[in-house]
């Protein structure tokens, strides 16, 4: 195990461990929103209007802004020093608020025409229509209190510091069950109160940021160039890497779009099921890959190949390593596990089983769409935002014609499956390219089979213990448990990695205790 792998292990443990925080939240909240709206025609127009300015987030914050800004902002800080950088992040954030503003004005006044483009089948339901394009007039403004926040994100990133833009989403979901709990209690609009709730949320990530940034020497107060050369820069990556580092959250809008053509509920199922795929790929998922752009892009820019190489594989393995158990078990339990969540309320037995069905379909695609940001982020890494945005591109196509397609026979269960199927063909592409241009694969063969074996072992486990009502509940923690076990077991690098993760954190707990 290298130096860099610890420290990358370490950055994860502490982005994993704050996601968890956040999503645990998010699955409060998403029981309280299924009680307060359920699966009906109130909760697809709120989901379309939060669907809006989320994937503008998931798009150009996360998925673009934060990958742009990282690497130039650590070059200019390495060659010109910090008040340089620190410069550039303010002149960012100009042309932020400018672009955003313009796009967010525009969307208020084309409300209703937007939402006929995202959900062309609510056309058929006037009043439907007529609501959402209402919400989202109110939550759409969000996008640009949250892609300052990736900003900030960006700056605490370069600097090593992961914990507070971990802990930000914790303030969306606790607003969002404020707002959802105070309307169904008052008797009011849940829905209208919960986009208010999204503005709040916004703010508050914004406020918990600073004070990380202030006591790294950060100031937004300060010199700032209008025709600043490092945001010309970012801006020309950004374009590509809109759709090569998040062609998931494309495909996840276009599936509501043909979605909205199904029954009434369709897009409430999407939804449910998309948010649990979420949690691993949230908690440790993108952990890996947002621990790890930061020492990518420096070595990339260093020229240290073989460095670079090793990185992406540590980085992959972990991916995987995770990933491949969860997709197993999700699999084998989608059923039991939306109808101990869910399953009460509004949210009927038919909810469920739409829900579930859909999860499993979503599972099939987890270790896969999962993968592909730590590919995207080594492309991005070393300047080249061509090669993903093309990959992605035919994915997309693929997603489409897939999607209507089964949707045919399967109903929203195809359309879920589509993005699953587009998900691999993106990441096994990538894979490819990327190791022609290494001239070595990024990942290695023993530790991906040995982890497949183990994970296919659980999800058999798992789906045994489904078998007898509530067994399951017990087995769940005993499989992972017996997973990270095994593999440690058969000296596989990543769980030596994640055991050594849990010793540093023994360790620095007891040297606290005992200071």
């Amino acid at each position: 195990m290298t130096d860099l792998g610890r420290r990358i292990a370490r950055f994860t443990a502490v982005v994993a461990g704050a996601t968890l925080l956040s999503r645990v939240l998010g699955f409060i909240r998403d029981l309280v929103v299924a009680f307060a709206l359920g699966a009906g025609p109130l909760a697809d127009a709120f989901f379309v209007a939060f669907r809006l300015p989320n994937l503008m987030r998931r798009l150009f914050a996360e998925g673009s802004l934060t990958m742009a800004f990282i690497p130039i902002f650590s070059r200019i800080r390495a060659e010109e020093g910090d008040e340089r950088a620190n410069s550039f992040a303010r002149s960012s954030l100009v042309w932020l608020l400018l672009a955003l503003g313009v796009l967010t004005v525009a969307v208020l006044a084309l409300a209703e025409p937007v939402v006929r483009v995202v959900a062309p089948g609510f056309a058929e339901h006037p009043e439907l229509l007529r609501n959402t394009a209402h919400l989202v007039r109110i939550c759409f403004p969000y996008v640009i209190l949250i892609c300052s926040v990736a900003l900030c994100m960006g700056i605490l990133n370069a600097k090593d510091h992961f914990l507070a833009p971990a802990l930000a989403p914790c303030a969306l979901n606790v607003a969002l069950i404020t707002a959802a709990l105070g309307g169904f209690l008052s008797g009011a609009s849940v829905p209208v109160w919960m986009s208010w709730g999204v503005l709040a949320g916004g703010l508050f990530q914004w406020l918990m940021q600073q004070p990380a940034l202030h006591r790294r020497g950060f100031r937004w107060r300060g010199p700032w160039r209008f025709l600043d050369p490092g945001v010309w820069r970012m801006a020309k990556l950004m374009g590509p890497t809109v759709f090569g580092a998040a062609v998931y959250q494309v495909n996840i809008l276009l599936g509501t779009l043909l979605a909205s053509f199904l029954p009434l509920g369709s897009i409430s199922y999407l939804y449910y099921a998309d948010r649990l795929v979420q949690f691993p790929l949230g908690v440790f998922g993108l952990a890996v890959s947002t621990a790890a752009l930061p020492s990518l892009a420096k070595l990339a820019a260093k020229g240290r190949e073989e460095e670079f190489a090793s990185t992406l594989r540590i980085a992959i393995g972990l991916t995987l390593f995770i990933s491949l158990p969860a997709a197993a078990g999700l699999l084998a339990l989608s059923h039991p596990i939306i109808d101990l969540l869910f399953g009460r309320g509004a949210f009927t037995a038919e909810a469920v089983s739409g829900a579930s069905a859909a999860l499993a379909a979503y599972a099939a695609g987890l270790p896969f769409i999962a993968a592909v940001r730590p590919l995207v982020s080594s492309f991005y890494a070393l300047e080249d935002t061509k090669t993903p945005v093309m990959v992605a591109a035919g994915c997309m196509l693929l997603n489409i014609g897939l999607g209507a397609l089964l949707m045919q026979f399967m109903a929203h269960v195809g359309l879920a499956l589509g993005v699953s199927v587009s998900g691999a063909a993106n990441a096994l592409l990538l894979g490819w390219l990327l190791a022609r241009r290494m001239g070595a694969a990024p990942i290695r063969l023993r530790p991906l089979l040995l982890s497949t074996a183990l994970s296919l072992a659980v999800g058999a486990a798992a789906w045994a213990s489904s078998l007898v009502p509530w067994l399951w509940i017990a087995a769940a923690p005993i499989l992972a448990i017996a997973y990270l076990f095994t593999a440690r077991a058969l000296r596989l690098e990543e769980a030596l990695l994640v055991f050594e993760m849990f010793r540093r954190r023994a360790k620095a707990k007891k040297a606290a205790a005992d200071g």
